[in-house]
């Protein structure tokens, strides 16, 4: 618990079983549940989370491989289920580091946000080590973003660790989230509809031994396009139809 809130911690992995372990490791003995979510790996992901000691884990495995946004959207619902007030997500190839999960908590218990994400843009210095090709996506889907989201102080939207208040979560329908690569899009977007506050949160970029299975030149059109259909969605949702 974190000053009086009920955190869960969303960790959604495919193929993850070198870096799981040194994740779970790393969470902070405030969280009170860690939902694992092993989206149909075909390594052995799920035998290292059943090898650890912590009760606080919960493993949920997808029988086949369904999508990024679909193994958080399992955690969104284990954790909304089991009462948690703020429900952090970040992915189990050990990019993000665990201790920016209190500065992601800071502006949700102060109630200055609804929704905190990472942000590696920003600061130039954040944008160390990230990888040429990574970095110029990123700079133009933030700027697709902000059209498509309404949010125009956004930075760094592909960015996936955040967290999330249970009423903003509740309010958006997590059966209702895209199902793959471009959640994290399809999220902001139906926060801006809700009038939900969102905050960026500064931090590094860190990179390791982990290969990302996004190929730019595919990932790019693929949300640009989600990008554009909801943008129309959001202009007929929050302005046309609230007015008819």
């Amino acid at each position: 618990m974190y000053k009086n809130r009920r955190i869960g911690i969303v960790i959604p992995c495919y193929n993850e079983e070198r870096f799981i372990r040194g994740v779970i490791e790393e969470m902070p003995s405030f969280a009170d549940r860690i939902y694992t979510i092993d989206d149909g790996s075909r390594d052995n992901t799920a035998d290292v989370v059943k090898s650890l000691s912590d009760p606080r884990v919960t493993l949920i495995r997808h029988g086949t491989n369904k999508g990024l946004g679909a193994a958080i959207t399992t955690g969104y619902k284990a954790a909304l289920k089991d009462g948690m007030d703020i429900i952090v997500k970040l992915d189990g190839d050990g990019q993000m580091p665990a201790e920016y999960i209190e500065p992601l908590l800071i502006p949700l218990v102060e109630g200055k946000a609804d929704y905190t994400k990472g942000d590696r843009l920003s600061n130039l210095s954040d944008r160390t080590g990230m990888p040429r090709m990574r970095l110029f996506g990123n700079l133009l889907l933030t700027w697709l973003s902000r059209i498509a989201t309404g949010y125009w102080h956004l930075s760094d939207p592909q960015n996936g660790f955040t967290a999330i208040s249970k009423k903003a979560l509740e309010d958006i329908k997590p059966d209702t989230l895209y199902s793959f690569y471009g959640n994290a899009n399809d999220v902001l977007v139906r926060l801006n509809i809700n009038n939900f506050k969102i905050q960026d949160v500064p931090m590094p970029s860190r990179y390791g031994e982990e290969k990302s299975s996004i190929k730019y030149r595919t990932y790019i059109p693929k949300v640009s396009l989600l990008l554009l259909r909801r943008f129309v969605w959001r202009l007929w949702k929050k302005y046309i139809k609230r007015g008819l």
